[in-house]
């Protein structure tokens, strides 16, 4: 019986210096949950199990500018200071993926982070090759520096990460909320503070939006989202294009069934830009004030969203 030859297997390294702590730097990655509001191409990520030696982790992310989705396993090892993952199941044109970061302490409280991957293509197609290499040249050169700013920031203002929520409480179907929220294709007829909105169908659940906001006062901000729906009652995403003032935004809508009705809640999760925040609040403005300006914004706007998802829903007035 003839044998199947397996695909090449490659091999890409990538290194940044980090002006943090090895300790940090660790954290952060161990904490796959973060790596939307820290990875550019990380759209989603959330732990599925977990047990004593390994954990199992879903990711959605653009390659390439396409989204993709895969699971993978993750052995963290804090005394060694390395992370290794393989992917369970890849998507074309990837037949196999895996890898590991290594996180070196260097003097002065500073360190080094390598990146390693170990990937192959389906039937070693040179064309599916060189979209994985790009994908992984692309990627790694991108994480290593968001990784890079990320902990530097951290180490020295904890304050410009931001995360809150508001909610209301529907007296109607949990699916009737869901829809109003995932049928965003609808906000401009429905949303006084959503001017303009664009949406492309990326897949089954993942949603490419584009859309203009006017603010509490008066201006107008263009904003580009990838979201998914992951199940009647959730919707998470990540802006891609975020206003000058973050760095980062994420968020999700939750819908949860409760004895008094569904409880609406709408999650955010920002870094805010300090470089930008005199340009854009005027000169003497501090990170508490942009804190509060980012609160506001969004505040007011996902709130808005959510009373009339509730005024929608129950046929009757948004209070």
């Amino acid at each position: 019986m003839p044998q199947v030859s397996q695909p090449t297997t490659h091999v890409m390294q990538h290194t940044v210096g980090v002006a943090a702590s090895a300790d940090i730097v660790c954290d952060l990655l161990a904490d796959v949950t973060g790596w939307p509001r820290m990875f550019g191409p990380t759209v989603h990520a959330e732990q599925v199990s977990e047990d004593a030696t390994q954990e199992r982790i879903r990711l959605w992310a653009l390659a390439n500018g396409e989204v993709r989705s895969w699971t993978s396993r993750r052995h963290i090892d804090r005394r060694a200071r390395r992370i290794t993952f393989r992917q369970e199941l890849s998507q074309p044109p990837v037949a196999a993926m895996g890898g590991e970061w290594r996180i070196a302490p260097e003097p002065g409280g500073t360190c080094s982070v390598t990146l390693l991957h170990d990937f192959a293509a389906i039937d070693d197609d040179p064309d599916g090759l060189d979209w994985i290499e790009r994908a992984v040249d692309r990627n790694s050169a991108a994480e290593l520096a968001a990784l890079k700013a990320t902990a530097e920031a951290h180490e020295q203002s904890p304050d410009l990460f931001l995360t809150f929520e508001d909610g209301v409480t529907v007296n109607g179907p949990l699916e009737a909320v869901h829809a109003f929220i995932a049928r965003c294709d609808l906000w401009p007829e429905r949303l006084p503070h959503v001017t303009r909105l664009r949406l492309t169908e990326a897949g089954p659940g993942v949603q490419l939006m584009s859309m203009d906001t006017k603010a509490p006062d008066g201006s107008v901000h263009t904003t580009e989202s990838v979201r998914i729906v992951l199940e009647t009652g959730r919707i998470v995403y990540k802006q891609t294009r975020v206003p000058p003032i973050m760095t980062a935004h994420t968020g999700e809508w939750v819908l949860r069934a409760t004895p008094e009705g569904v409880r609406a809640i709408s999650r955010h999760t920002v870094v805010v830009n300090p470089v930008t925040v005199p340009e854009v609040l005027g000169a003497g403005a501090t990170l508490a004030d942009a804190r509060d300006a980012v609160r506001t914004a969004l505040g007011t706007n996902s709130l808005a969203t959510l009373r009339l998802a509730k005024a929608h829903t129950e046929g009757g007035s948004s209070d």
